[in-house]
């Protein structure tokens, strides 16, 4: 990871419960510079966790900031597929 990177895990479970907390993170690590984002111990995640993650990089992108997500579980690459979100989320993913 370069110098000054924020590093993000996700939670096992990405629901609405957990959407507050992974939103407020992103937005302080945004605010902060380049994001990497570990989404290797995600199990479940819900549309609307994969949703804020694009608009997390669209924000990211406006404030020509780096943001990539790495290490993505079986389970996360599933629900992408499934959802049509493979677009949005192919130049966001690293590795």
């Amino acid at each position: 990871m370069a110098e000054g990177q924020k590093a993000i895990a996700l939670p096992a479970v990405v629901d609405l419960d957990a959407l507050d907390g992974v939103r407020d993170r992103l937005l302080d690590a945004i605010d902060s510079g380049p994001v990497t984002i570990s989404a290797a111990a995600v199990e479940r995640v819900c549309t609307n966790g994969l949703l804020m993650l694009i608009s997390a990089a669209e924000t990211a992108r406006r404030s020509s900031v780096a943001f990539a997500v790495e290490e993505v579980s079986p389970a996360m690459r599933l629900a992408i597929e499934r959802l049509g979100l493979g677009p949005h989320f192919s130049s966001l993913i690293k590795g």
